[in-house]
């Protein structure tokens, strides 16, 4: 979060009798660099703010959401076709924080989030990102209004369907301007936004299970798109 310097901190707080780190040495450093003060503490009072902080918070701003325009110029200045992912109620912190961590890693533009019945960014999700949302575009608003503005803009629309009609995902031509939408952990896409989609596709599965859940199958096809994209710009 510090690194990315999307938002405005104010304090860091470290716990006492913390044990000295590189990581711990870095996170000083930075925070130095932006003038942000530091105040030790007893772990007890870090306690009660947050679970799994491992020693250290920092006091920030809200995310800053963004909108589909700085998604689409982002893909532009870096000379790439849009890649962007969407994702339909997903309601698990985990989840989202997993899917935003594989977003960031394969190089997509923008993720977009509907704007009710859905995690947002909290510091659990950024936590579960491992940082990852903060260098992220990530807007939230009607899911079927944005995939009409990309299809406006000539972006591929591709939903991940569980259903055993739905055509498999080595079937589907991954490359090009390409938006994955994922749906929620029990319904899947909402009718509207699943009828939106210009293609429905399923992972293959050869073992016992029926399914993957919805961060698992995200990020395989986020990751196999990402490999097509490529390899299709090299020919």
């Amino acid at each position: 979060m510090l690194r990315a310097q999307r938002r405005e901190a104010d304090q860091l707080r470290i716990a006492s009798k913390l044990q000295p780190s590189k990581r711990l040495e870095t996170i000083k450093k930075y925070a130095k660099e932006q003038k942000i003060p530091i105040e030790i503490v007893e772990k007890t009072s870090l306690n009660k703010l947050a679970n799994g902080h491992q020693g250290v918070a920092l006091r920030v701003a809200a995310y800053p959401y963004s909108d589909i325009g700085q998604m689409l110029s982002l893909a532009k200045e870096r000379g790439e076709n849009p890649f962007l992912l969407l994702l339909d109620t997903l309601q698990d912190p985990q989840n989202l924080g997993s899917l935003l961590r594989s977003a960031e890693a394969v190089g997509v533009h923008g993720v977009i989030l509907p704007h009710r019945h859905t995690a947002t960014v909290t510091p659990a999700v950024v936590n579960v990102s491992a940082g990852a949302s903060e260098h992220l575009l990530i807007s939230q608003q009607n899911l079927a209004q944005a995939i009409n503005l990309l299809k406006d803009e000539n972006v591929w629309i591709i939903g991940l369907d569980g259903s055993n009609e739905t055509p498999l995902l080595d079937q589907a031509k991954l490359t090009g301007s390409l938006a994955i939408v994922v749906g929620s952990e029990g319904e899947g896409m909402r009718k509207l936004v699943r009828e939106s989609c210009d293609l429905l596709v399923r992972i293959p599965m050869h073992g016992q299970i029926e399914s993957l859940n919805a961060a698992v199958a995200g990020s395989v096809v986020l990751y196999l798109a990402s490999q097509g994209r490529k390899a299709s710009s090299t020919h």
